[in-house]
């Protein structure tokens, strides 16, 4: 397992969040079976800019060949590698509502290095039932069950009012990464980092954007 280095601890969030778009961009190349690709063939596919690509790659260190560009398969594993995404993760579930259900049998989860190994709830006729190969266990058994599990971070996906109950169990847990679905804020250690999946966030700055370009 590869260490995040410190160099990649201060890099903005913004690249960050660039950096999904330009992995997926090369793991479409690089099935595609193309080898090397220039910043101005990324900037064309991501909607960017060169400048822009070269500036947030050069958080890793030095890449590409001059005159020619980078080379995708080891272009992919730098990022993946300097993010601590080049090996598993393993994911507690809480909350088998429709998001829970959905997230269970997302493909893409398992696909992109993520492993959901454990899917709780506080619901008698769910506990015991099963979804996808997964067992609905107790939620009153996560604190235990995490460390069977080698579990490292924990997905919420209950209604806003029992989020910060469930982030609690998974503090009892010694979780340090929460991904949460709820529309509620969380109340946790510094040490402990969330994050926020929030789709009315999304459809704000989409009607904003819309409203803007009507002014204009």
């Amino acid at each position: 397992m590869s260490q995040v280095s410190q160099k990649s601890q201060h890099i903005p969030r913004a690249t960050i969040e660039r950096l999904s778009v330009y992995l997926e961009i090369l793991a479409n190349l690089k099935a595609e079976g193309i080898e090397v690709v220039s910043s101005e063939q990324m900037a064309a596919a991501s909607k960017s800019n060169a400048s822009q690509i070269r500036k947030d790659l050069a958080y890793f260190g030095e890449f590409g060949v001059r005159g020619m560009g980078y080379y995708v398969k080891d272009l992919m594993q730098s990022i993946t590698s300097s993010l601590g995404i080049d090996r598993e993760w393993r994911a507690v579930l809480v909350g088998i509502g429709n998001m829970g259900r959905a997230l269970l049998t997302h493909k893409a989860i398992p696909a992109r290095g993520y492993r959901i190994v454990g899917a709780f709830d506080s619901d008698p006729n769910k506990i015991g039932t099963r979804i996808n190969n997964f067992e609905i266990y107790d939620i009153a058994r996560l604190p235990d069950m995490v460390h069977e599990l080698n579990a490292e971070i924990g997905v919420i996906a209950t209604p806003p009012d029992k989020a910060q109950a469930v982030a609690e169990y998974m503090l009892q847990a010694g979780l340090h990464g929460i991904l949460n679905f709820a529309s509620m804020r969380l109340t946790v250690p510094a040490d402990v980092y969330v994050e926020y999946v929030d789709f009315l966030h999304h459809l704000y700055a989409l009607s904003f954007k819309i409203s803007l370009a009507k002014i204009r």
